[in-house]
């Protein structure tokens, strides 16, 4: 029996128990009554890309061996689960868990096989983006940010909840949202290139103190400095941080207090950028975006937070009849299935030839995922 994702499990439940197991980190234990004054736990179970909360009655055999589980640990769930009687909860028929090893964990942690590619195809693509800025200075700032911070960046989310709410999931929003900014500035040719893929980059840097993971689990602490602050005057005190640290180094910035346009106009610009991405004065953005590439940004951050809720919501959301799904919040309605792209039937004319092989080109090969140097906790 192949272990499955928590993901997996709410898809597959259903009113007749399945034999699963899967992987989790038990986040939290919970001692509760009932309104009758029977005692039951409440088990909350985590892994890479969701929760399960299973509730153990005083009646289960299970019910002594939570009181031995300790939140924090990491298990091997392994029994029935089916649906409960209100069709939406999951319930454990009979189970047992089994302490996971340190090796186990750290994959556990990973995430399953195709979100560690993803999000390591996802950060390479960051990387690659960042070297091919053309203006030193916005490039010398993305790089540094990387090397200091590429590791905590990597288990940071992009939000609690709605969207990219998951260990590693602000790198999978940043990734996407610089394919769609790389590829608007080839439509508008007015934006520049550089200075929004860095605004990607930076526009929610502050999470990596409000949304980051735990380095060895799945909860994600709340911090007095992100609640007085919050992620956007955050995120322009790293800007201005690292800003200030690549002009004060004089081998590194030699010659460029004659570049155009002057780096003071360069770093208000991307500091906007940061200041305005909400959009609205409503949705907490302390300026509306001023210039096209603010107005560009708050467009890719809010379209690609959308596309991501569409996606989780065909995952999770229940099938209310054909191709009609229940609403999953924020999205304002119930989710219809999408209308699938035609594909034409293959002709004779349209068939492929075999390739030709040219002189000079090889074959292209995966890249190693990148392994960032750690760097400091502290943003300032």
């Amino acid at each position: 029996m192949e272990p499955i994702t928590i993901r997996e499990l709410k898809q597959q439940a259903g009113p007749v128990p399945l034999m699963v197991r899967f992987p989790a980190q038990l986040e939290k234990s919970l001692e509760r009554v009932t309104k009758t004054g029977n005692p039951y736990y409440e088990l909350t179970f985590a892994d890479a890309e969701e929760t399960l909360v299973l509730r153990v009655w005083n009646n289960s055999p299970m019910f002594a061996t939570c009181g031995q589980m300790r939140g924090g640990t990491f298990f091997e769930v392994s029994g029935e689960f089916g649906l409960g009687n209100d069709g939406r909860s999951i319930d454990g028929k009979s189970w047992t868990a089994r302490a996971l090893n340190e090796e186990e964990t750290v994959g556990v942690l990973g995430g399953s096989p195709e979100l560690r590619r993803k999000q390591a195809v996802d950060y390479a693509f960051i990387e690659s983006a960042v070297a091919g800025l053309a203006d030193p200075r916005l490039h010398h700032l993305c790089r540094a940010f990387l090397e200091r911070f590429g590791t905590r960046f990597r288990r940071t989310g992009a939000a609690r909840d709605y969207h990219h709410a998951r260990r590693g999931g602000l790198v999978e929003h940043v990734s996407q949202m610089m394919r769609s900014a790389i590829q608007i500035c080839e439509a508008y040719p007015m934006l520049n290139r550089d200075l929004l893929v860095t605004g990607v980059l930076f526009h929610d840097v502050g999470k990596l103190w409000e949304n980051v993971y735990a380095v060895n689990g799945f909860s994600m602490p709340y911090s007095e400095m992100s609640e007085l602050l919050g992620h956007i005057p955050l995120g322009m005190e790293i800007v201005n941080k690292f800003w200030r640290e690549i002009h004060e180094d004089e081998a590194l910035s030699a010659g460029w207090k004659e570049l155009q346009p002057e780096s003071d106009r360069v770093r208000l610009h991307l500091l906007h950028l940061i200041v305005a991405h909400h959009g609205e004065l409503a949705f907490g953005s302390p300026v509306v975006p001023k210039t096209p590439e603010a107005q560009a940004l708050h467009y890719i951050d809010n379209l690609d937070a959308k596309m991501e809720m569409f996606d989780r919501g065909y995952q999770v959301a229940n099938e209310l009849g054909r191709n009609v799904y229940d609403r999953v919040r924020p999205l304002p309605g119930r989710l219809i299935a999408p209308l699938e792209a035609f594909v034409p039937e293959p002709t004779a004319e349209s068939e492929p030839s075999d390739p030709v092989e040219t002189q000079g080109e090889g074959w292209i090969t995966d890249e190693p995922e990148p392994t960032p140097e750690p760097g400091s906790d502290e943003p300032f």
